[in-house]
């Protein structure tokens, strides 16, 4: 009866396996939470195209009730939420020991919101507007993370199962059991000791304990073997490593392996009266090989404080090691360093050459990288490109001026492979304890303030934190919160600037140009502000604020009889890389009812150049459409022949740094009278920026340029007051030859 009943949890157990191997199987179930709809759908239509399924939540208290109603594998959470927002399910998450990874999806990429975010126990951090590649990326290494995670669980549940069945199987095949005489010498070992250590058991018999156990855990021997031990006195539990002269099992591996045992042992006495050194016989013991338990263990720790592609310690095993070195540099009134490490053109080769080839290159990173450190310094990946280093015992920055040199030296060298010669570079910050930061957080959030300051200055260097520059990333902050919502808020407007003709005077087009109107400062010069918002991601929405309301304003004009008029809106790089660049075009004019032929797109020379494959296809789909694309500040960057011929531009824009050389009229302003040759040699329109007086109106009229622009007509002025200049419509006064009116 006994034995049936153990059959019968064999087979319990049995089932249990067969069952978690099923449902390891089934797809991930993914919860996508944001409270815009068309954003929750695009992103639901993304992930549907990769081939994963998913679940939506529009707005925090969806989420919320989705959460609570099922498990889910992998939540992508925006932050920003009225009522409910993606912060509070982080807490709800934490706070119910949610198992799920959250990868945040958010506009919020200042460097606090990404911490909180971490801090609040996001898996990772993918700022919105967000490459389709990068968010993939991100999700497929949580659900591979989630698949160890389960394979580790599984682990540990078959170690325990294997321990369940070994104890049923025991009285057949037992676990090492052997009899000790009082002075320690094997009386007694069972046939187990040939099979687990490789030992023949009639050549123990006699021998002391010591000759089983590896030398550095004699001491914790003499403890489970040398005290009396009977009733609750007897030894449980005691781990010990074994001499073993069978082969490591493990593939590849030419060593002996070593045997991790669990002891229990008891004093055995002789006679009926209480246990002491005169009837003490010896002692009985069982061992069993735990080896794959602390295996299992050891695998479990490395997972929990490294990363799994690269397998350099990861940001909790830093924090342990950087925190462990504070208290020692406090203690010896030593010096610490620790730096920040961005890669420079990784993101290229991710985009072009794909994930896998950006995930060889980062181990093939990480792995030069070590190459440059002393045997006590930590490299840790902190995330995507980054990685963050601790240098312990430094005696001043010379000595850290040395390993970030070296660095920047090992990664000029090319990495080969798969037959691609690829190249990345490295911004590197630096602080220093404790000149610069006292505790583990400052030292690390200023090595990353640094290394922003050395993004700013080109990349490919690197630089120490100063006071002055946290103070600048204070402003810098401040300065990209009040962007976000001035957007939200629309304080951004949309002013003009007249193109006038030179044959007839009147307004022949317009340039659409961005002004923030803030509401303390007034208006702010777009210089002020246009940089950070390409950096941060925000210049594409801002872009597209312009290009939407100036088709708007522009058809309002025709319709009022104010026109016919042509708009010139700029386009940066920002904006055209995106992929719904071209559906957010035709859907801006579709809305106003502007006609595209009254559309031009301009493009610098710099911005054309940088991505020609990418940037050009989408100019033809432009002038597919009926628009014209313009080259603006032409003259400052290429200027070649070559590209005017080939590219699907219609006209020039002379830049206003050649038309202020224009002083006096019979001054020979040879370039201006190049890019005029040049237009009229290809028959492309041709306008000139930044007239400001007479001298250069009348030199550009007598080149034969087309159009112009400046402040010798207007300056760029709010829609409403372009409007009153389309009313009257001349400036034939200020174009007539005989006119006192144009300042000299």
């Amino acid at each position: 009866m006994r034995t049936d009943n153990n059959l019968t949890a064999q087979g319990d157990s049995f089932a249990r396996l067969v069952n978690r191997k099923q449902s390891a199987q089934e797809p991930a179930k993914i919860l996508l939470v944001d409270d815009k709809g068309p954003l929750l759908a695009s992103l639901h239509h993304l992930l549907k195209l990769y081939g994963y399924e998913a679940d939506q939540a529009l707005g925090g208290e969806a989420a919320m009730r989705a959460l609570a109603a099922q498990q889910y594998d992998l939540v992508l959470l925006d932050l920003m939420m009225p009522g409910i927002s993606g912060h509070d399910i982080l807490d709800y998450a934490a706070r119910e020991a949610l198992t799920c990874k959250i990868i945040v999806v958010s506009g919020d990429a200042s460097f606090s919101g990404v911490k909180h975010a971490l801090h609040c126990g996001a898996f990772d951090f993918v700022k919105k507007p967000y490459e389709a590649a990068e968010l993939i990326g991100t999700m497929e290494t949580a659900l591979r993370q989630i698949r160890l995670e389960q394979e580790r669980d599984e682990l540990e549940l078959q170690v325990k199962e294997s321990e369940s069945l070994h104890r049923f199987i025991v009285n057949s095949s037992p676990d090492l059991v052997f009899m000790l005489d009082r002075e320690g010498r094997f009386s007694f070992v069972n046939d187990r000791i040939e099979s687990m250590l490789g030992f023949d058991k009639k050549a123990l018999l006699g021998q002391h304990v010591t000759a089983l156990i590896e030398e550095s855990d004699w001491d914790a021997a003499s403890q489970l073997f040398g005290e009396r031990r009977t009733g609750t006195r007897v030894s449980k539990n005691v781990e010990l490593r074994l001499k073993s002269k069978l082969q490591d099992r493990r593939a590849g591996s030419d060593r002996t392996q070593t045997v991790w045992a669990e002891f229990t042992a008891m004093g055995v006495y002789a006679g009926d009266g209480e246990p002491s050194s005169v009837n003490f016989s010896g002692t009985y013991a069982t061992a069993r090989d735990v080896s794959e338990r602390k295996r299992a263990q050891a695998l479990i720790n490395f997972q929990a404080h490294h990363d799994l592609l690269t397998h350099l310690p990861n940001r909790i095993l830093l924090k342990e090691r950087l925190d462990g070195a504070l208290i020692e540099s406090q203690r010896k009134g030593t010096n610490l360093a620790a730096m920040f490490i961005d890669l420079d053109r990784f993101k290229v080769v991710n985009d072009t050459l794909g994930h896998s080839m950006g995930d060889r290159l980062l181990q093939a990173v990480a792995n030069r990288l070590q190459s440059c450190l002393r045997s006590g310094d930590t490299l840790s990946r902190f995330g995507g490109d980054e990685f963050a280093l601790l240098l312990p015992q430094v005696r001043s920055r010379e000595d850290v001026v040395v390993i970030a040199e070296k660095i920047l030296d090992r990664l000029k060298e090319s990495f080969v492979i798969e037959g691609h010669e690829l190249f990345v570079g490295a911004s590197i910050g630096i602080s220093m304890y404790p000149e610069t930061g006292g505790d583990e957080e400052t030292l690390i959030q200023n090595a990353d303030i640094a290394m922003y300051h050395v993004k700013a200055r080109g990349k490919n260097g690197y630089q120490f934190f100063s006071e002055e520059m946290n103070q600048q990333f204070s402003s810098r902050l401040k300065l990209e919160r009040e962007i976000r919502n001035a957007l939200a808020e629309k304080e951004f407007e949309v002013f003009y600037q007249p193109q006038v003709s030179m044959d007839t005077g009147t307004i022949s087009g317009v340039e659409a140009l961005v002004r923030w109107r803030h509401q303390s400062r007034g208006l702010i010069d777009p210089g002020e502000f246009l940089p950070l918002a390409q950096e941060t991601g925000l210049l594409v929405q801002i872009d597209e604020f312009v290009q939407r309301q100036a088709f708007q304003d522009v058809a309002g004009w025709h319709r009022a009889g104010l026109g016919p008029i042509d708009v010139a809106v700029n386009l940066t790089s920002s904006q055209i890389e995106q992929d719904s660049f071209i559906d957010h075009f035709k859907t801006s004019l579709r809305s106003s009812g502007l006609a595209p032929t009254s559309v031009k797109m301009e493009i610098t020379e710099s911005t054309l150049m940088q991505d020609v494959e990418l940037i050009v296809p989408k100019l033809r789909l432009i002038r597919s459409l009926g628009a014209r694309i313009a080259i603006d500040d032409f003259g400052t960057g290429y200027s070649s022949l070559s590209y005017l011929h080939q590219f699907p531009i219609n006209s020039l824009k002379i830049d206003c740094a050649f038309v202020r050389d224009i002083r006096a009229e019979d001054q020979d302003a040879s370039i201006v009278d190049a890019i005029v040759a040049m237009a009229k040699g290809l028959r492309l329109d041709l306008v000139a920026e930044g007239v400001e007086n007479r001298t250069q109106l009348k030199y550009l009229k007598a080149r034969g340029c087309e159009e112009v622009q400046g402040y010798i007509f207007s300056p760029p002025v709010p829609a409403g007051d372009l409007a009153i200049l389309l009313k009257e419509n001349s400036f034939a006064q200020i174009l007539s030859k005989d006119s006192s009116v144009i300042p000299a």
